[in-house]
This record gives structure tokens, C-alpha cells and sequence, in this order.
């Protein structure tokens, strides 16, 4: 059990930092709360080929994390 702590936290390790590197990455996309009255153009805007690519890979490197923390509670 000792072994699979340990990959278990190296891989949320790489996928943490993963994870803020591709947030990181990604264009601004607003005005913050100004965009509540107007953000019209925020919601049905085209993305762009590197935004969606960047917009799944942080889907999935999401729950790849959340997942991992998932399996700690079965790691006792």
C-alpha cells in the first residue's frame, strides 16, 4: 500500500501543476463582474482551435486530479 501512496501522490503532483499551467495559459476571457450585464458575446463567442484544445485538456486534467484524490480514501 506504501508503493501506491506514493504514485498516487507523484501523479497528482504532475497533474497540480499540469493543472495551473494550463489555467495559466489561458486568454482572458472578460472583464470580470462587468461582464454580468453584457457578457453576451463571452457565451456564444466561437472559441478559437488553442482555446478549446486548452478548455479540454483542463476538463480532463481535472478529473484526472480529482480522481486521484478520490482513491486516497481507499489508500489507508
Amino acid at each position: 500500500m506504501e508503493i501506491l501512496k506514493i504514485v498516487l501522490v507523484v501523479i497528482q503532483f504532475i497533474l497540480a501543476l499540469g493543472l495551473i499551467a494550463i489555467v495559466i495559459l489561458q486568454p482572458a476571457k472578460g472583464e470580470g463582474l462587468g461582464s454580468i450585464g453584457g457578457g453576451s458575446k463571452l457565451f456564444f463567442g466561437k472559441k478559437k482551435g488553442y482555446e478549446a484544445v486548452l478548455e479540454k485538456a483542463t476538463t480532463w486534467v481535472a478529473v484526472g486530479f480529482m480522481i486521484t484524490s478520490f482513491l486516497f480514501i481507499f489508500t489507508k
